[in-house]
């Protein structure tokens, strides 16, 4: 994989921990994280511009408290019932 250099301003006390605290893999999957977010770009292209496979930037992801599905229980119930109705449909 090509890398690029990028500068950015952060604040004089957050330098120890965006440099020394952070791995490279981590920091440059947060990087690309609002992007995401945004709809920019899928999970699948945020992996494949990071050089990994889409599963592992989810679990990278999950490792850091961030959700790959990005709903509320009730959100994610209806959706669960929602399948349940499709398959007694294709029954």
């Amino acid at each position: 994989m090509v890398m690029t250099n990028i500068e950015i301003s952060i604040p004089e006390g957050a330098k120890t921990y965006m440099i020394d605290g952070t791995s490279e893999k981590i920091r440059n999957a947060l990087l690309v994280y609002p992007s995401i977010v945004q709809n920019d770009i899928s999970y699948g292209r945020a992996a494949e511009l990071l050089g990994m496979r889409k599963m592992e930037l989810i679990k990278l992801y999950g490792s850091m408290g961030i959700p790959y599905l990005d709903m509320t229980d009730e959100e994610f119930e209806e959706e669960l019932e929602t399948i349940d109705r499709w398959k007694r449909k294709q029954a």
